[in-house]
């Protein structure tokens, strides 16, 4: 999607980013780029609009759902070691009791 205008930041680095920037996983100077994309791009702004609500109904919805302390330690773990860019084991994460979450 692009509304076909240049800009600054280009419509496919948002979009490419628009849940880390959703959930505030990037720098601020970045967040501060993509608020002034969106000040100039009703179309990556409607998209952003779109799936905050998305972001919204499903933490509604399944937000209650508790998760063993293990598997989430686990999960954690491996979200360190990807964003530390170190080699991730291939074997599946799983909890006592719980299915094993598939590498993405």
């Amino acid at each position: 999607m692009s509304c076909g205008e240049p800009h600054e930041t280009d419509c496919s680095e948002v979009l490419d980013h628009l849940y880390e920037f959703l959930d505030r996983e990037m720098p601020d100077s970045d967040c501060t780029k993509f608020e002034v994309h969106f000040e100039e791009c009703s179309p990556c702004l409607e998209k952003y609009g779109l799936e905050q609500a998305v972001k919204k109904l499903v933490k509604r919805c399944c937000g209650h759902d508790d998760v063993p302390s293990d598997l989430r330690a686990k999960v954690m773990g491996r979200i360190e070691l990807i964003r530390a860019g170190e080699t991730v084991p291939d074997h599946d994460v799983t909890a006592s009791g719980t299915t094993p979450v598939a590498d993405a």
